[in-house]
Protein backbone atom coordinates (compact mmCIF):
# COMPACT_ATOMS: atom_id res chain seq x y z
CA UNK A 1 0.00 0.00 0.00
CA UNK A 2 3.02 2.28 0.17
CA UNK A 3 2.63 3.35 -3.45
CA UNK A 4 -1.03 4.27 -2.90
CA UNK A 5 -0.16 6.38 0.15
CA UNK A 6 2.53 8.22 -1.80
CA UNK A 7 0.02 8.81 -4.59
CA UNK A 8 -2.48 10.26 -2.08
CA UNK A 9 0.13 12.65 -0.66
CA UNK A 10 1.20 13.71 -4.16
CA UNK A 11 -2.40 14.33 -5.26
CA UNK A 12 -3.28 16.45 -2.23
CA UNK A 13 0.03 18.33 -2.54
CA UNK A 14 -1.00 19.36 -6.05
CA UNK A 15 -3.69 21.64 -4.58
CA UNK A 16 -2.13 22.45 -1.19
CA UNK A 17 1.43 23.57 -1.87
CA UNK A 18 4.27 23.20 0.59
CA UNK A 19 2.27 21.40 3.29
CA UNK A 20 3.43 17.81 2.92
CA UNK A 21 3.97 17.29 6.64
CA UNK A 22 0.48 18.56 7.48
CA UNK A 23 -0.96 16.28 4.80
CA UNK A 24 0.86 13.31 6.35
CA UNK A 25 -0.48 14.29 9.77
CA UNK A 26 -4.02 14.45 8.42
CA UNK A 27 -3.64 11.01 6.81
CA UNK A 28 -2.20 9.69 10.07
CA UNK A 29 -5.35 10.88 11.82
CA UNK A 30 -7.64 9.25 9.25
CA UNK A 31 -5.72 5.97 9.18
CA UNK A 32 -6.03 5.93 13.00
CA UNK A 33 -9.82 6.35 12.62
CA UNK A 34 -9.71 9.66 14.47
CA UNK A 35 -11.10 13.13 13.96
CA UNK A 36 -8.96 16.13 13.05
CA UNK A 37 -9.11 19.74 14.29
CA UNK A 38 -7.36 22.39 12.20
CA UNK A 39 -6.85 25.73 13.93
CA UNK A 40 -5.64 28.63 11.82
CA UNK A 41 -6.52 31.97 10.32
CA UNK A 42 -9.14 32.15 7.53
CA UNK A 43 -7.82 31.58 4.02
CA UNK A 44 -4.95 29.25 4.93
CA UNK A 45 -6.23 26.20 3.00
CA UNK A 46 -8.14 24.33 5.72
CA UNK A 47 -11.19 23.71 3.51
CA UNK A 48 -8.97 22.81 0.55
CA UNK A 49 -7.21 20.14 2.60
CA UNK A 50 -10.46 18.55 3.76
CA UNK A 51 -12.04 18.55 0.30
CA UNK A 52 -8.90 17.18 -1.35
CA UNK A 53 -8.64 14.33 1.16
CA UNK A 54 -12.25 13.38 0.54
CA UNK A 55 -11.64 13.36 -3.21
CA UNK A 56 -8.49 11.24 -3.25
CA UNK A 57 -9.76 8.81 -0.60
CA UNK A 58 -13.04 8.33 -2.46
CA UNK A 59 -15.18 9.40 0.51
CA UNK A 60 -18.62 10.99 0.45
CA UNK A 61 -18.17 14.62 1.51
CA UNK A 62 -20.29 17.31 3.09
CA UNK A 63 -19.27 20.81 4.17
CA UNK A 64 -21.18 22.50 6.97
CA UNK A 65 -20.58 26.17 7.75
CA UNK A 66 -21.11 26.79 11.45
CA UNK A 67 -22.79 30.04 12.55
CA UNK A 68 -24.01 31.40 15.87
CA UNK A 69 -27.67 30.71 15.05
CA UNK A 70 -27.17 27.07 14.01
CA UNK A 71 -29.22 24.43 15.86
CA UNK A 72 -28.41 20.75 16.52
CA UNK A 73 -31.11 19.74 14.03
CA UNK A 74 -29.18 21.56 11.29
CA UNK A 75 -26.43 18.97 11.80
CA UNK A 76 -28.19 15.79 12.87
CA UNK A 77 -31.50 16.00 10.99
CA UNK A 78 -35.15 16.12 12.01
CA UNK A 79 -38.14 13.82 12.38
CA UNK A 80 -41.18 15.11 10.49
CA UNK A 81 -44.73 13.75 10.42
CA UNK A 82 -45.75 12.53 6.95
CA UNK A 83 -49.55 12.75 6.54
CA UNK A 84 -49.57 10.44 3.50
CA UNK A 85 -48.10 7.53 5.47
CA UNK A 86 -49.42 8.66 8.85
CA UNK A 87 -45.95 8.15 10.28
CA UNK A 88 -43.00 10.17 11.49
CA UNK A 89 -40.08 10.01 9.09
CA UNK A 90 -36.46 10.82 9.83
CA UNK A 91 -34.72 13.23 7.46
CA UNK A 92 -30.98 12.86 7.98
CA UNK A 93 -28.79 15.93 8.30
CA UNK A 94 -25.38 16.60 6.71
CA UNK A 95 -23.59 14.61 9.43
CA UNK A 96 -24.67 11.46 7.57
CA UNK A 97 -21.65 11.35 5.31
CA UNK A 98 -18.22 9.73 5.36
CA UNK A 99 -16.16 12.89 5.71
CA UNK A 100 -17.77 15.96 7.25
CA UNK A 101 -16.03 19.31 7.16
CA UNK A 102 -17.26 21.24 10.21
CA UNK A 103 -16.09 24.67 9.11
CA UNK A 104 -15.46 27.22 11.86
CA UNK A 105 -16.87 24.93 14.52
CA UNK A 106 -16.11 27.44 17.28
CA UNK A 107 -18.46 30.04 15.78
CA UNK A 108 -21.54 28.14 16.95
CA UNK A 109 -22.93 27.80 20.46
CA UNK A 110 -21.81 25.07 22.91
CA UNK A 111 -25.17 23.29 22.56
CA UNK A 112 -24.69 22.83 18.82
CA UNK A 113 -21.02 21.95 19.25
CA UNK A 114 -21.91 19.17 21.66
CA UNK A 115 -24.46 17.70 19.22
CA UNK A 116 -21.71 17.22 16.64
CA UNK A 117 -19.18 15.90 19.12
CA UNK A 118 -21.64 13.33 20.45
CA UNK A 119 -22.00 11.99 16.91
CA UNK A 120 -18.21 11.90 16.61
CA UNK A 121 -17.84 9.88 19.79
CA UNK A 122 -20.70 7.41 19.32
CA UNK A 123 -20.71 7.36 15.49
CA UNK A 124 -24.48 7.34 15.63
CA UNK A 125 -27.35 9.77 16.11
CA UNK A 126 -30.21 9.27 18.56
CA UNK A 127 -33.36 11.32 17.97
CA UNK A 128 -36.90 10.81 19.27
CA UNK A 129 -36.08 7.40 20.70
CA UNK A 130 -34.54 6.09 17.49
CA UNK A 131 -30.85 5.35 16.86
CA UNK A 132 -29.42 5.99 13.41
CA UNK A 133 -25.90 4.69 12.66
CA UNK A 134 -23.55 6.96 10.77
CA UNK A 135 -21.81 5.74 7.59
CA UNK A 136 -18.61 3.76 7.87
CA UNK A 137 -15.99 5.07 7.72
CA UNK A 138 -16.92 8.36 9.37
CA UNK A 139 -14.47 11.20 9.89
CA UNK A 140 -14.85 14.81 11.00
CA UNK A 141 -12.37 17.46 9.97
CA UNK A 142 -13.26 20.55 11.98
CA UNK A 143 -11.72 23.96 11.54
CA UNK A 144 -11.66 26.73 14.07
CA UNK A 145 -10.46 30.30 14.05
CA UNK A 146 -8.14 31.57 16.78
CA UNK A 147 -10.12 32.31 19.95
CA UNK A 148 -8.84 35.88 19.86
CA UNK A 149 -11.10 36.59 16.90
CA UNK A 150 -14.59 37.97 17.45
CA UNK A 151 -17.68 35.74 17.58
CA UNK A 152 -16.02 32.55 18.75
CA UNK A 153 -17.11 30.04 21.41
CA UNK A 154 -13.99 28.14 22.52
CA UNK A 155 -14.31 24.36 22.72
CA UNK A 156 -13.98 23.15 26.32
CA UNK A 157 -11.32 20.61 27.22
CA UNK A 158 -13.79 17.70 27.33
CA UNK A 159 -14.81 18.38 23.72
CA UNK A 160 -11.30 19.08 22.47
CA UNK A 161 -10.37 15.64 23.81
CA UNK A 162 -12.67 14.04 21.22
CA UNK A 163 -10.27 15.09 18.46
CA UNK A 164 -7.39 12.72 17.94
CA UNK A 165 -5.19 15.50 16.60
CA UNK A 166 -4.99 19.27 16.25
CA UNK A 167 -2.76 20.85 13.65
CA UNK A 168 -2.01 24.24 12.11
CA UNK A 169 -1.28 24.91 8.45
CA UNK A 170 0.53 28.23 8.72
CA UNK A 171 1.63 30.54 5.94
CA UNK A 172 3.24 28.93 2.88
CA UNK A 173 6.92 29.48 2.29
CA UNK A 174 8.03 31.78 -0.54
CA UNK A 175 8.47 28.98 -3.08
CA UNK A 176 5.07 27.41 -2.38
CA UNK A 177 3.36 30.79 -2.44
CA UNK A 178 4.93 31.66 -5.80
CA UNK A 179 3.66 28.36 -7.19
CA UNK A 180 0.22 29.15 -5.78
CA UNK A 181 0.19 32.61 -7.35
CA UNK A 182 1.23 31.24 -10.73
CA UNK A 183 -1.18 28.33 -10.66
CA UNK A 184 -4.38 30.23 -9.97
CA UNK A 185 -7.30 29.28 -7.76
CA UNK A 186 -6.70 25.80 -6.21
CA UNK A 187 -10.46 25.27 -5.98
CA UNK A 188 -10.53 24.81 -9.74
CA UNK A 189 -7.88 22.09 -9.56
CA UNK A 190 -9.85 20.36 -6.82
CA UNK A 191 -12.47 19.42 -9.39
CA UNK A 192 -9.90 17.44 -11.37
CA UNK A 193 -8.85 15.24 -8.44
CA UNK A 194 -9.94 11.61 -8.59
CA UNK A 195 -10.00 8.80 -6.05
CA UNK A 196 -6.56 7.25 -5.62
CA UNK A 197 -7.54 4.38 -3.32
CA UNK A 198 -10.76 2.45 -2.87
CA UNK A 199 -12.81 1.96 0.27
CA UNK A 200 -11.47 -1.59 0.56
CA UNK A 201 -7.87 -0.35 0.30
CA UNK A 202 -8.53 2.31 2.94
CA UNK A 203 -9.81 -0.41 5.26
CA UNK A 204 -6.70 -2.51 4.56
CA UNK A 205 -4.45 0.43 5.39
CA UNK A 206 -6.36 1.08 8.61
CA UNK A 207 -5.95 -2.55 9.67
CA UNK A 208 -2.27 -2.57 8.70
CA UNK A 209 -1.64 0.54 10.80
CA UNK A 210 -3.26 -1.03 13.86
CA UNK A 211 -0.97 -4.07 13.44
CA UNK A 212 2.28 -2.05 13.55
CA UNK A 213 4.49 -3.44 16.31
CA UNK A 214 5.13 -1.54 19.54
CA UNK A 215 7.98 -2.79 21.74
CA UNK A 216 8.05 -2.71 25.52
CA UNK A 217 10.76 -0.04 25.41
CA UNK A 218 8.42 2.23 23.41
CA UNK A 219 5.64 1.63 25.94
CA UNK A 220 8.09 2.43 28.74
CA UNK A 221 8.98 5.73 27.06
CA UNK A 222 5.30 6.55 26.52
CA UNK A 223 4.52 5.89 30.18
CA UNK A 224 7.41 8.12 31.28
CA UNK A 225 5.98 10.94 29.15
CA UNK A 226 2.55 10.40 30.67
CA UNK A 227 3.86 10.24 34.23
CA UNK A 228 5.91 13.43 33.84
CA UNK A 229 2.91 15.36 32.50
CA UNK A 230 0.87 14.28 35.54
CA UNK A 231 3.53 15.02 38.13
CA UNK A 232 5.39 18.14 36.99
CA UNK A 233 4.07 21.30 38.69
CA UNK A 234 4.03 23.26 35.41
CA UNK A 235 1.12 21.12 34.16
CA UNK A 236 -2.40 21.90 35.32
CA UNK A 237 -3.34 18.33 34.39
CA UNK A 238 -1.57 15.55 32.57
CA UNK A 239 -2.15 13.32 29.56
CA UNK A 240 -5.31 11.26 30.03
CA UNK A 241 -5.60 7.53 29.22
CA UNK A 242 -7.56 8.52 26.09
CA UNK A 243 -4.72 10.83 25.10
CA UNK A 244 -2.14 8.09 25.66
CA UNK A 245 -4.08 5.67 23.48
CA UNK A 246 -4.44 8.35 20.81
CA UNK A 247 -0.69 8.99 20.79
CA UNK A 248 0.06 5.28 20.49
CA UNK A 249 -2.47 4.76 17.68
CA UNK A 250 -1.23 7.80 15.75
CA UNK A 251 2.39 6.68 16.16
CA UNK A 252 1.51 3.33 14.57
CA UNK A 253 -0.06 5.05 11.57
CA UNK A 254 2.82 7.53 11.24
CA UNK A 255 5.30 4.65 11.23
CA UNK A 256 3.28 2.82 8.57
CA UNK A 257 3.17 5.91 6.35
CA UNK A 258 6.94 6.12 6.78
CA UNK A 259 7.25 2.54 5.48
CA UNK A 260 7.88 0.72 8.77
CA UNK A 261 6.01 -2.00 10.66
CA UNK A 262 7.38 -0.90 14.04
CA UNK A 263 7.25 2.29 16.12
CA UNK A 264 10.34 4.32 16.97
CA UNK A 265 10.74 6.89 19.78
CA UNK A 266 10.95 9.53 17.05
CA UNK A 267 7.36 8.72 16.08
CA UNK A 268 6.12 9.53 19.58
CA UNK A 269 8.20 12.70 19.60
CA UNK A 270 6.94 13.82 16.19
CA UNK A 271 3.29 13.37 17.15
CA UNK A 272 3.42 14.49 20.77
CA UNK A 273 2.49 18.07 19.89
CA UNK A 274 -0.34 17.39 17.40
CA UNK A 275 -1.92 14.67 19.57
CA UNK A 276 -1.50 16.09 23.09
CA UNK A 277 -1.07 19.85 22.58
CA UNK A 278 -4.83 20.49 22.81
CA UNK A 279 -5.12 18.15 25.79
CA UNK A 280 -2.58 19.92 28.02
CA UNK A 281 -2.84 23.12 30.02
CA UNK A 282 -0.22 25.01 32.00
CA UNK A 283 -0.75 25.50 35.73
CA UNK A 284 -2.57 28.71 36.60
CA UNK A 285 0.44 30.26 38.33
CA UNK A 286 2.68 29.88 35.26
CA UNK A 287 1.94 32.84 33.02
CA UNK A 288 2.40 32.48 29.29
CA UNK A 289 3.57 28.86 29.48
CA UNK A 290 1.52 27.58 26.58
CA UNK A 291 1.07 24.09 25.20
CA UNK A 292 4.08 24.36 22.89
CA UNK A 293 6.32 25.10 25.85
CA UNK A 294 4.84 22.16 27.75
CA UNK A 295 5.53 19.85 24.80
CA UNK A 296 9.13 21.05 24.58
CA UNK A 297 9.53 20.47 28.30
CA UNK A 298 8.30 16.89 27.92
CA UNK A 299 10.69 16.24 25.05
CA UNK A 300 13.68 17.74 26.82
CA UNK A 301 13.11 16.38 30.35
CA UNK A 302 11.93 12.81 29.69
CA UNK A 303 14.68 10.38 28.74
CA UNK A 304 14.09 8.08 25.80
CA UNK A 305 15.89 5.29 27.63
CA UNK A 306 14.81 4.76 31.24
Amino acid sequence: MRDQIEAVIKAVSSVLYGKQEQIKLALTCIFSQGHLLIEDLPGMGKTTLAHALAKVLGLDYQRLQFTSDMLPADILGVTIFDPSSNRFQFHPGPVFTQLLLADEVNRTTPKTQSALLEAMEERRVSLDGQTHPLPSPFFVIATQNPVTQQGTFPLPESQLDRFLMRIELGYPDARAERELLRGGDPRERLQTLAAVISAAELEQITQACSAVKVSDSILDYLQRLIAYSRQAPEFSFGISPRGALALLSASRSWAYIDGRDYVLPEDLQQLLGPVTGHRLRAAEDIGGFGANALIQQLLSQVDVVG
